[in-house]
């Protein structure tokens, strides 16, 4: 539960920071749809035309993706420590 929280909550920083992530659709050769060049730049587009609109000031920006490196740090913290639960509680 801890690493959805962390990782929404750094999702969530990390766009109000301006820094919305933009992940292009794969494509496979068995594909139902295929994705176009003219979809894959509209998605891009439209993406940096959110991040433009932030009211935020610069610093507050700033902030927002301080945390949200933060919440991935914590996020990465809590699957590592689960992981050494696993290993040291066998």
């Amino acid at each position: 539960m801890l690493v959805v929280l962390f990782y929404a909550l750094g999702l969530r920083l990390l766009v109000r920071g301006g820094r919305a992530p933009v992940v292009s659709p794969a494509e496979f050769t068995d594909a139902i749809t295929i994705v176009t060049d003219k979809e894959i730049r509209r998605a891009e587009k439209a993406a940096a035309k959110a991040a433009k609109r932030s009211e935020l000031t610069a610093a507050q920006r700033k902030l927002a993706l301080v945390g949200a490196y933060a919440c991935f740090v914590l996020c990465g913290a809590a699957v590592l420590g689960g992981v050494i639960l696993i290993v040291v509680g066998h």
